[in-house]
């Protein structure tokens, strides 16, 4: 036998008593197991290879020593099946040591980055649960916007629509309240009503000047823009019994979208109002031309706002206002003033108010391209 196989070596299939199904068997399921760690180590270093730009580069080495560690285990099975009738256990036995060295190697690593590796996991998560809970807001809150709108171009169509009814109204009353036959009495009734309808016709126009947008950018009063919104929040100041002082310094002109300006204001000083629960209490609004931009600030009496929320406050779908607020207020205002290249400004104590600092330019920086895809 030791003329026939060197070094006292025989093959595998000898040791298995040369028995076919058992050789058969053993070099089938070796060759198997051998194409598996194959297709596992390239399939990790092609993930290595398209991550490989964000993923650290220590873990870059990390998981291309893994798929190396992979294909040395897969390189001892194949070796078992070549020495199945080849015996070049030399081969097969640098193999091995080389798999163990790999082995330890990897070990170590994992056993180095467990609780990185936990952490990350844990963290995924997290966020995973973060995220589908921040999409359910999201949807909550876009179905709210949608609802504003629809509520926006009803009350536009609404107030349209009534306001020739209250002018023949009006012409009515004139034809009463001077009629040379109708008493006294009458006619002051007819001039109180008269009066109402005016008051009426005046909330629809300002109403319809609120909501109409124009498709590009043009010369704002902003004093006439509060004075807008002042008029329209009329209503929530009387059952508050609250006021608005609006303070003026210099040129208030600038170039904006005319519906963005009242959509800021409107939202900044109706949170104002809602925050503020004091009757009698008053929300100050200065307004103070500069020589690029006009600075506007707007200081409520009311409950103030956590420290805590302060950084995240124009987030989208972040509210003070817990469940009674969608999170889109605040948020749409940065938006509008980083579109017109302005900024805003929040200093809040809680208990004593809230002051919101606007820096409105007095040139619109909205580029063309922009305004038509709006």
């Amino acid at each position: 036998m030791s003329s026939v196989l060197p070094d006292s070596l025989m093959p595998h299939a000898v040791c298995w008593a040369a028995a076919p199904h058992l050789i058969w068997t053993m070099v089938v399921t070796n060759a198997i197991t051998f194409l598996s760690y194959l297709s596992i180590c390239i399939t990790l270093l092609y993930m290595v290879r398209r991550t490989g730009r964000a993923i650290a580069r220590d873990w870059y080495f990390f998981v291309t020593g893994f798929a190396l560690f992979i294909v040395a285990c897969g390189s001892t099975h194949l070796l078992e099946v070549i020495t199945t009738w080849t015996p070049i256990f030399w081969v097969d036995a640098w193999t091995n040591i080389v798999t163990a060295i790999l082995s330890a190697v990897v070990a170590v690593s994992l056993i180095r980055r467990a609780t990185v590796i936990s952490f990350s996991i844990n963290d995924y998560a997290a966020r995973l649960a973060s995220t589908e809970s921040e999409n359910r807001r999201m949807e909550q809150s876009l179905l709210a916007a949608r609802k504003l709108e629809d509520w926006s171009r009803m009350s536009t169509v609404v107030a349209h629509e009534i306001s020739n009814p209250l002018e023949a109204i009006q012409n009515l009353l004139y034809l009463i309240r001077t009629s040379g036959d109708v008493p006294p009495e009458i006619s002051a009734m007819a001039t109180t009503a008269a009066d109402e309808a005016t008051r009426v016709i005046a909330i629809t126009r300002s109403t319809l000047s609120f909501f109409r947008q124009s498709d590009a950018p043009e010369s704002i009063d902003l004093l006439t823009a509060a004075q807008s919104v002042r008029f329209l929040l009329a209503p929530i100041l009387q059952q508050k019994s609250l006021a608005i002082d609006i303070q003026t310094h210099g040129d208030l002109t600038v170039e904006a979208l005319p519906g963005e300006t009242r959509q800021v204001l409107l939202n900044l000083i109706r949170n104002a109002c809602e925050a503020t629960t004091r009757p009698g209490s008053q929300i100050a609004v200065s307004l103070t031309g500069r020589d690029s931009d006009v600075e506007i600030t707007i200081t409520d009496q009311g409950t103030g706002i956590p420290a805590g929320m302060l950084p995240t406050l124009f987030q989208f779908g972040r509210s003070t206002k817990g469940e009674h607020g969608n999170g889109m207020g605040l948020w749409t205002v940065q938006h509008i003033l980083n579109r017109h290249g302005g900024t805003i400004d929040v200093r809040s104590t809680l208990g004593a108010g809230t002051t919101f600092t606007l820096r409105w330019p007095r040139k619109c920086l909205i580029p063309e391209t922009q305004l038509a895809a709006d």
